[in-house]
């Protein structure tokens, strides 16, 4: 009965605004058909996300790009590429050469490198008025010196360079060569390190910013004795080795050769050896400290000291001879020594 009265007022409600039941199906309709986006909206969104990904791609391009130059630049300057570079550099001038003068003591001083200074700028001066041509037609009139310091050769490099190569020896015998180029703006300016192939833990920038704008001889010479005692005391533990190696055990060291440890293993004890160096240009040991340990059963049957001995005469070695002149003296006497320190313990 009620829903009767319900559609009949529905009908009346109808039939007085036609209108009414349309807009009802249609808002009924509205309502489940699915919404669209607005176009304009859609586009702005397209055009975001190609513009991500434009950037992200371009990103990616130069980071390929970088990672690209960066192993082509290491390919091309690695320590080896540099050495073989420079060496045919300071073989090319050395080959070119009118004169090599040896200097002794005071001929090496400040005012013969000032006239290398001098000399490397006006042979680049003169470079840039002639050309290339008007050098290679008169190139014969241009005197060309290199300079040999004791193991160092100096030579006159174009682009107003100057090249010092370094040779190092252990036992009378060649071992490396190193090399570093100084340049300099002019003649008046300070000269900076353009290249070298000097080994990474060795403080050549440190040398460089003490001393080469203020003595730039006495910063040639400093990089020659950090060379030449870097070279000493890796020759030495070379040396053991090769000689004691199947004696030794468990060796470090730093890379400049700084620090050494290593290990003496004998039937009786252990003994341990440490070194350290007062500074890189140094060939002996400053702090030495040689300690023997003794064997569980050694100790047990024979040791009566406080544990570990301290072993001085081999301590006194190290400091004043070289490593394997020292390592030589430890082994031939540590019986003799471990016989001072020790007292047998009596049978029972």
């Amino acid at each position: 009965m009620m829903d009767s009265d319900i559609e009949e007022s529905l009908k009346k409600k109808a039939k007085k605004n036609p209108f009414l039941a349309e807009n009802s199906a249609r808002k009924q309709f509205e309502q489940f058909a699915p919404r669209a986006y607005p176009a304009m909206g859609e586009v702005n969104f397209m055009q975001e996300e190609d513009v991500r990904l434009e950037t992200t791609r371009a990103r990616f391009t130069n980071l390929l790009k970088r990672h690209g130059d960066l192993s082509e630049r290491l390919s091309q300057d690695s320590d080896k590429t540099i050495f073989e570079r420079l060496q045919k550099e300071f073989e090319a001038a050395r080959a070119t050469q009118t004169q090599e003068i040896s200097l002794d003591g005071d001929q090496w001083n400040d005012g013969l490198l000032a006239t290398i200074r001098e000399r490397v700028h006006m042979e680049a001066d003169r470079r840039a008025m002639l050309g290339e041509a008007n050098l290679l037609a008169g190139s014969h009139s241009q005197e060309k010196i290199t300079y040999k310091v004791g193991t160092k050769v100096i030579c006159c490099l174009e682009g107003a360079r100057i090249g010092i190569q370094y040779e190092t020896s252990f036992a009378g015998e060649l071992c490396d060569l190193y090399h570093c180029v100084l340049e300099s703006k002019s003649f008046l300016e300070k000269m900076t390190v353009l290249e070298h192939t000097i080994p990474f833990f060795l403080p050549i920038r440190e040398a460089e910013n003490d001393l080469l704008s203020s003595n730039a001889m006495r910063f040639i010479d400093h990089i020659g004795e950090l060379l030449q005692a870097y070279v000493d005391r890796r020759e030495q533990v070379r040396l053991i080795k090769e000689l004691y190696g199947n004696q030794i055990r468990e060796l470090y060291h730093s890379l400049p050769y700084h620090m050494i440890e290593f290990l003496l293993d004998d039937s009786e004890c252990k003994v341990t050896v440490c070194l350290r160096y007062a500074d890189l240009v140094s060939v002996l040991p400053t702090r030495v400290r040689v300690l023997a340990w003794p064997t569980p059963q050694f100790k047990k049957d024979n040791w009566t000291t406080p544990a570990p001995a301290r072993l001085s005469y081999a301590e006194d070695a190290l400091r004043t001879m070289s490593l394997p002149e020292a390592y030589a003296e430890i082994v031939l006497n540590l019986p003799q020594a471990l016989q001072q320190i020790i007292q047998p313990r009596p049978s029972s």
